[in-house]
Parts: C-alpha cells; structure tokens; sequence
C-alpha cells in the first residue's frame, strides 16, 4: 500500500498511526492549523486516495468534494453518522467502517452504566473519599439493577449484546427497532412511548441517522418517569440533551448513564453536580484490545481496496 494515500483526519490511536505512516503516505490533517487546511488540501488533494476518520470527524460534502481522487472512506467507529453517504454514493466512494470488535466493549459499558447509575456508584466513592461516611454515617439506600425490566432502542449486533448480559441479570428484556427481529423472544414494543412507559432502564442502542435525531425526546424521557434511568452509548444527538437536563433536575427522570453527548467534547457543566447521574467521556470501545482490533480492521479494509478485493466490513 505504499502508493497510498491516507488523510488522517485526528489522532485516533498510536498503532492505527504508526502502521499507516508505514505502509502508505500519510497526510495528518490536525496538525495544520485550520485556516491552513483548505490550501494544504489543495496542494495534497491529487495524491490523497483514502480518508480514515471516526465518530469525531469523518467525510462531509465539504472533504470528499476537495478530494477529487478520493477512492475509499474508512471509519475507525461502528458508526458513521460522520459520513456523507449520499454524497460517496454518488461518487462512487467505498465506505467500510469497524463493526463487531467493538460490540463487547460497548455492551458491557451499558451494564456498568446501568448497575453504576442504580446503585450510584459514582456518588458513593465520593462520599467515602470525603469521609462523609465518618462523619455522616452510612450512605444511602439505592436500587438494584437485577430483575429489572431493559427496553433496548435498536436490536442490532450491540443492542442484542446488552440484552444478553442484562438476561444473565434476570432482567426481563423489551426492544424496539425499526422492524421486529425473528428468533428473539423479546417483547417488540412499534412505538418507544409504549417502550419507555414499561420499562425501568431504557438503553438507546441504535445508529445515528435523520429519523432518530432526538429519537429521546420529552414525550420519551416523560414516559421512562420518575423511576426510570437512561444509558445512552449511542450517539449523544439520540437524545435531546435540553430536555434530558431540564428532566433530571425537576425530578421527571431518576437518573441517567451516559457515554456520549449532543456537543461533545463540550458536556453541560450542570450535570457534573447530579448524582443521580453517570458520565463517561466516549469511552465505549476504548479498551487496548478492541482498539487494536478495530485498527486492524482499518487496516484490512484499506488493503482489501488497494488490492481490488471485497472490503472486509463495507457500508457502501
């Protein structure tokens, strides 16, 4: 692959960088400054064949459009919501991104988020470090997270992951999705009002596309009630974050779990005083194993490609 090549679009991963430095022509986008960018793209754009981005920067019209020889898009995130689809379709443009190596990683972070947001783990490790606990007495009384009813939003490779782990919990499991899934006796639930008004940990587990933006909205967070707690590892702009805060803080929703947000980086500052609430910075799949594999799966796409083969994961 040495004649590729590859616009970096952010530091991602030590490995995933050193092995493309190695085997192709690498371009890192971040390092310029961005009133550079345009200009260095310009000048580079004849020479750049592939663009690997994540859940952070991807391929919009804007990109692909400077980058008239580009071939191949290459996520290292199961997602691509940062991809403009529309626009690789039109151009002929393969797409692949890096899904199931990551779908322990995130399940399991779902779980904890559930199990911590319950028992408020979070907030108690607090009240021990400030001797509250000496000088207060025994921390309060919480809810278990076994036996619970788990509404899944989106059955796929990393909702039915969840539902697996959250069974060995002996919780009762209810999913929507944009179908029903045979060969699951999971109670399918076409609306996510009915969803959330019956269960107690409502997990959003879908992609990020147009139809669900806020697919969580007051109507939803209204339904999961008072009693109810949220865990969003999806993408933070499932949720209508306005309405998410404006519902913790007037006790509408007892708490919330949450790996991604609306604006991220850039987490409302309010939410670091609630307790009844568990934050995790984008940490889904970020463990040395699977962000290994997933680099290796970007890897594996981009010499596939060059190599005329069938991509190994493709979305287009």
């Amino acid at each position: 692959m040495e004649s590729l090549g590859v616009l970096l679009m952010l530091p991602m991963n030590p490995y995933l960088e050193s092995e493309l430095d190695r085997r192709c022509k690498l371009f890192r986008l971040w390092e310029l400054p961005k009133a550079s960018r345009k200009d260095f793209l310009d000048a580079n754009s004849p020479s750049i064949r592939a663009l690997v981005g994540n859940s952070a920067a991807g391929a919009d019209a804007d990109i692909i459009d400077a980058l008239p020889q580009l071939e191949i898009v290459v996520s290292y995130s199961v997602g691509f919501d940062k991809v403009d689809l529309a626009k690789c379709r039109s151009r002929g443009i393969r797409v692949a991104n890096t899904p199931d190596v990551l779908t322990d990683d995130v399940a399991d972070l779902a779980i904890a988020l559930s199990i911590a947001t319950l028992r408020k783990i979070c907030s108690a490790d607090r009240y021990l470090r400030s001797a509250a606990w000496k000088t207060k007495g025994q921390y309060m009384i919480t809810s278990k997270f076994s036996g619970k009813t788990v509404g899944i939003i989106g059955l796929g490779r990393i909702g039915s992951a969840i539902a697996k782990r959250a069974e060995a919990f002996g919780c009762f499991i209810c999913y929507h999705s944009r179908t029903q899934k045979p060969n699951t006796n999971y109670k399918y639930y076409p609306d996510i009002i009915s969803l959330a008004m019956d269960c107690d940990v409502l997990v959003v587990a879908c992609p990020l596309i147009a139809e669900t933006r806020h697919i969580v909205d007051r109507k939803v967070i209204d339904a999961l009630g008072s009693n109810g707690v949220l865990i969003n590892i999806g993408r933070g702009s499932h949720v209508d974050e306005a309405e998410l805060i404006s519902a913790l803080l007037e006790g509408r929703l007892g708490g919330a779990g949450l790996d991604v947000f609306e604006y991220e980086p850039h987490v409302p500052r309010i939410l670091f005083s609630l307790d009844n609430v568990v934050l995790t910075p984008h940490v889904g799949s970020a463990t040395v194993e699977t962000r290994q594999a997933m680099a290796d799966l970007v890897l594996g796409n981009l010499e596939a490609h060059v190599m005329n083969k069938p991509l190994l994961t493709p979305v287009l």
